[in-house]
């Protein structure tokens, strides 16, 4: 079974390191500003002559309220009618990006992502849709993978009718935890009757997928109350579940400095909460897909990764990873072949550079054929846990051990620590290796040893 996991605290303990999630390789924190619009406007040319399908990303900053665990790009505000001058920007950048693009090139996958997308009203969000649609060739069958991230504390059953109306059929949910005691460590006070009711609004409306986000290593939490939220959760009976570990990472965040470190539950704690989660997920049925998701064994992750079709990007676990990914808003990133490239993570930087029609790509990266190679071995470990060397001799034309020498003796400790299976033809990873492949993904990583390791999260 792909979806066996075996814990092993001794290895968990050795191999829990701080290392990249590796939605892409080479990871963001290699991109730099010698990459720009000139090379943007290149690639999309390429993906137009190619005409290969679309996956469109749409990043809306703005949330009402702080939640303090949290690390992505927003703008805190009550003030609703800061989304127009952002939205005016956002179709200017539509509109630029697709005339460069076929109106023939299908857009399999869409994604609104946050900050907190039902921010916008329900007019704003008609009128953000109709503008994709008259500048990208969405599909109308609903056969595409159509999602949107919601908070519910901002949506309702009116909010679920009109993303269902305007064509989306996923949904995931921010919930992180339910104990009310942790909500108000981290301010984020959301009941289990608000998320239900959204869960109901989606399911009686036909949306295909729900996935439920939560947070492990939050303070106030302990490995008691996590499971009673795991346990709740499971009742709902989410499509996904994806489980992150919390990062605390205050210098760098400012929200998180107003968490009380004195509150964070202790390493061992932790490795409590996420081993009782396992095995809670696993006696519902959910399925291990890798690097904290989960899925029930007829959703589309779980069918790609035992079809040996998975794949990962900046949206994370995906069966789309045969599209170009443009990213769309203030910080998005796009890649599109073999060129990476974001947008300024600063609002106004992004909104002056469209004002003066110009697009807001401000870093990015090409990558080379080692890049590409590096990518297709982490890509294959952290979907499907094994890697045929057959296949990356055939694709980059090298001998798999001759190119990788330097690392054999790396790969071989981990077999003989049981993380991984290692022979003349393949590695395997194996189930005690599997919460770990990061590691074993971090062992291909040319870049690392350069890098300062603070900048990214714990394996677990």
């Amino acid at each position: 079974m792909l979806d066996a996991i075996r814990w092993d605290t001794d290895l968990i303990r050795r191999y829990d390191l701080a290392g990249p999630r590796y939605t892409s390789y080479p990871t963001a924190v290699q991109f730099n500003s010698q990459v720009g619009t000139f090379d943007l406007l290149h690639a999309l040319r390429d993906s137009r002559k190619a005409r290969r399908p679309l996956s469109l990303y749409v990043h809306v900053p703005f949330c009402a309220n702080i939640c303090y665990y949290c690390a992505c790009n927003k703008v805190i505000t009550k003030d609703r009618g800061r989304a127009q001058p952002y939205l005016q920007r956002l179709e200017q950048e539509i509109q630029l990006v697709a005339c460069h693009l076929d109106p023939n090139q299908k857009v399999e996958q869409l994604h609104f992502g946050g900050g907190t997308p039902t921010f916008l009203s329900h007019d704003e969000l008609r009128q953000l849709m109709a503008q994709l649609r008259k500048h990208f060739n969405l599909l109308d069958d609903d056969s595409g993978d159509y999602g949107i991230e919601i908070d519910p504390r901002e949506a309702d059953w009116s909010t679920m009718g009109l993303l269902r109306e305007l064509g989306f059929n996923r949904v995931s949910i921010g919930l992180q935890d339910l104990d009310p005691a942790v909500q108000r460590a981290v301010n984020r006070l959301q009941s289990l009757e608000e998320t239900r009711a959204v869960i109901d609004a989606a399911r009686t409306l036909q949306f295909r997928s729900i996935n439920i986000d939560l947070i492990y290593g939050l303070p106030k939490q302990t490995a008691d109350n996590f499971a009673r939220t795991v346990e709740e959760v499971i009742s709902l009976q989410p499509d996904r579940l994806s489980v992150f570990n919390y990062a605390h990472l205050p210098e760098r965040f400012m929200p998180q400095r107003r968490i009380n470190s004195d509150d964070l539950p202790a390493p061992a704690e932790k490795l409590k909460m996420l081993e009782r989660t396992i095995e809670q997920l696993t006696a519902a049925g959910y399925r291990y897909i890798g690097m904290d998701h989960f899925a029930l064994p007829d959703d589309e992750l779980a069918i790609a990764q035992e079809e040996s079709t998975l794949q990962r990007n900046f949206q994370g676990y995906t069966t789309h990873g045969h599209c170009d990914l443009i990213g769309l808003g203030v910080s998005a990133i796009s890649q599109i072949g073999d060129l990476y490239c974001q947008n300024s993570s600063d609002l106004n930087e992004y909104q002056n550079a469209l004002a003066n029609s110009q697009l807001g790509t401000s870093r990015g990266l090409l990558c080379n054929q080692d890049d590409r190679l590096r990518r297709a071995v982490i890509q294959q470990l952290i979907c499907n846990f094994r890697l045929d060397f057959a296949t990356i001799e055939q694709d980059f034309n090298i001998d798999f051990r001759g190119y990788f020498a330097q690392l054999w003796p790396q790969l071989q400790a981990m077999a003989e620590d049981g993380l991984i299976e290692l022979d003349r033809e393949k590695i395997l990873v194996l189930p005690a290796g599997r919460l770990l492949v990061r590691s074993v993904c971090m062992v291909f990583d040319a870049y690392l040893e350069q890098q300062n390791r603070q900048r990214f999260s714990r394996v677990i």
